[in-house]
């Protein structure tokens, strides 16, 4: 079966739970003379209630929970595909209503001034035409008696509504409510909403090694919870045979063999006056290196999303992924160009990755079945085309440059400040961790995401202060100091206003993952190059955001007062052939001064994708004889010209 490793033989034991009407008891009542849960205890204790009520192993309750949220509360919130609570009880129709594109880009997302700027827009998800998988919520209502608002905010009500629909599931396959975990590969695959085995499949495997394995943190709301190691909890997916799923069929998505991959293809079309969209056919790696993985988000639902990748008046990238279950869709081959990133240079070079979910709207939390697979997903292709594993590899849309000044405040944001770009990159293998030792000249940005709660606005129309999350971000100071402003950017400001605190300003923002040079120290304070400028990052000793780490950093060749910084790294004037105009070498406003020092990545040569036609005969890549670093110069990536600078190692 697509998306499934091979499993063991499954183990038949099982004491047997007589199946009797469902109880439906008040979680958070303390039996009499027994001693009241300590706090930090209350939702293990709400799992092992609902348990014993609804007759649901608790390690199966606990494995599908983790998937789902990672045992996280969000205050109450809903998740970017309307999920709430630990269970991830899904209540989109409320949670979706009024949900809209946060991201502030109006950039075109081709990036190529050799054809008309396209600009497509986001269209609203409309409510009526929601899945059932979108609507679990109500019926876990029903089923254990309480109101939707209780399950939404109560952690405890939420557990015993997922309980609830587990046991649901399993009566509907004529499955006894057995105590043996393994017994429930069917009722957990069904729990995921996938409309087909392969992806239902691949979800309950995921729990199901979850269960094997064990887990232990400590959640956003300070509950330490366990979920012991059952090395004897096997899958068993031939109890996907009564659950009415339908299979899935072959696919011809490139996709690891360990997830779900279906294929929805975009339309490569012509139409009006030469036009076509919305993608470009070309033959990489052969004619060009693909040395990037550009991660999104949606801002629209799942059912949104595929209807705007198949327009070919719009736009399209290479794979989506959805929030409930992980479920990869391919749209374009990776040999293909998208239009996804507003940065043709960036496009002709990358993939695009995008997530179901919004930035700041309805919340910002990503479930754990979505950053599994996406993990899986780029772990795969950055082994496949050589990708370092690495912030200026996998970059996130926020982190790539306009192509021009004029074009830096149109560039969007997503995934924002609330993407978990620590664990996501746990989950790939490639943890961030310290490489050197105390006083070393670069540091690596990693705040501990869950107790790193910077207060964003403007998470609503009106401005308002965003809901307390974890983030991945850090702001920078002009001074050591609490007090001080942020750092400015005059590419996003060029009027020299200051930065602020929006969700959307990436102005004086690090993010997790990132690597600076180091511009100073001072007590709990870092000081870092960025933009040109020196700008300071609270960094505790005792409780530090960013640790020290070894890389190669550029800085002004001899004699240089500045260097030039460019959005792309495109050939010189000479190396265009006739008939295909020379792209401009538009320097930004910013610049690169004597003295600063800056983290450099690969060194590349300059290359600019010609491809403005339907027809394909003419297309063709410029190579030159320049050469760039791409560098971490802010918030986003920039590239500058390899005569312009030198290079130090500072990873000693």
């Amino acid at each position: 079966m697509r998306g499934i490793p091979p499993v063991r033989g499954r183990r038949r034991t099982a004491a047997v739970v007589a199946s009797s009407a469902l109880l439906l008891p008040l979680l958070t009542a303390v039996p009499s003379g027994a001693a009241a849960p300590r706090p930090a205890q209350r939702l293990q204790d709400a799992f092992a209630a609902a348990s014993a009520a609804y007759h649901v192993p608790q390690s199966v309750l606990l494995g599908v929970s983790y998937l789902q949220s990672r045992w996280d509360e969000h205050g109450g919130a809903p998740s970017v595909s309307g999920g709430y609570g630990p269970m991830h009880l899904t209540d989109a129709v409320t949670a979706l209503a009024g949900a809209g594109h946060h991201s502030e880009g109006t950039e075109d997302p081709r990036g190529d001034s050799s054809r008309a700027a396209l600009r497509p827009r986001h269209e609203a998800p409309k409510a009526a035409e929601l899945p059932a998988r979108l609507k679990t919520l109500g019926k876990a209502a029903k089923l254990t008696g309480r109101p939707a608002a209780t399950l939404r905010t109560d952690a405890a009500a939420n557990v015993a509504g997922g309980a609830a629909l587990l046991a649901r599931a399993q009566r509907a396959q004529g499955r006894p409510l057995s105590a043996d975990p393994a017994d429930w590969f069917g009722a957990v695959a069904a729990f995921s909403g996938a409309g087909d085995r392969a992806t239902a499949a691949s979800y309950a495997q995921d729990v199901f090694s979850v269960i094997h394995d064990g887990e232990s943190r400590t959640t956003d709301a300070g509950q330490r919870v366990l979920l012991k190691a059952d090395p004897r909890a096997e899958a068993d997916p031939a109890q996907l045979r009564g659950t009415g799923l339908r299979p899935a069929g072959k696919s011809e998505a490139e996709c690891p063999r360990t997830v779900s991959c279906t294929w929805v293809p975009a339309p490569y079309e012509e139409f009006g006056e030469g036009d076509y969209g919305n993608h470009d056919l070309a033959d990489r790696p052969k004619d060009q290196t693909i040395d990037s993985i550009v991660i999104h988000d949606t801002e629209a639902d799942w059912e949104t999303t595929l209807g705007l990748v198949q327009d070919p008046t719009y736009l399209a990238w290479h794979y989506s992924v959805r929030s409930t279950d992980g479920l990869i869709a391919q749209h374009v081959r990776t040999k293909d160009v998208g239009w996804h990133a507003g940065n043709w240079y960036v496009n002709a070079k990358s993939i695009g990755v995008e997530h179901e979910g919004f930035l700041t709207s309805p919340d910002a939390w990503y479930s754990e079945a979505m950053y599994r697979t996406s993990a899986r997903l780029v772990a795969y292709l950055a082994k496949r085309y050589d990708i370092p594993l690495d912030r200026q590899h996998v970059l996130g849309h926020d982190n790539v440059p306009a192509t021009t000044t004029s074009g830096i405040p149109g560039m969007h944001t997503d995934p924002g400040p609330y993407w978990d770009w620590a664990h996501y990159f746990a989950l790939m293998g490639k943890p961030f961790h310290p490489t050197a030792g105390p006083g070393a000249q670069v540091v690596t940005v990693l705040p501990r995401y869950a107790r790193n709660r910077p207060q964003y606005t403007g998470c609503t129309a009106a401005g308002e202060a965003c809901p307390s999350h974890g983030s991945s971000e850090l702001w920078l100071r002009t001074a050591p100091s609490d007090d001080a402003p942020l750092v400015k950017d005059i590419g996003l400001r060029p009027g020299g206003q200051d930065s602020t605190t929006g969700v959307n300003d990436l102005g004086s923002r690090v993010s997790t993952g990132q690597q600076f040079a180091v511009a100073g120290r001072q007590g709990d304070w870092t000081a870092v190059w960025y933009l040109g400028q020196k700008a300071w990052l609270k960094n505790p000793r005792k409780a530090p955001t960013a640790v020290p780490a070894k890389a190669l950093v550029i800085t002004p060749r001899a004699g240089r007062e500045d260097v030039p910084v460019y959005g792309r790294a495109y050939p010189e004037a000479a190396a265009y052939p006739a008939g295909i105009t020379p792209q401009a070498l538009s320097p930004f406003s910013y610049k690169l001064p004597a003295g600063q020092r800056y983290v450099a990545g690969a060194k590349v040569h300059g290359e600019y994708f010609y491809s403005p036609t339907f027809d394909t005969a003419g297309h063709q890549v410029v190579r030159g004889k320049n050469t760039y670093y791409e560098i971490q110069f802010g918030h986003r990536v920039a590239y500058v010209n390899a005569d312009d600078v030198q290079v130090t190692d500072a990873r000693h």
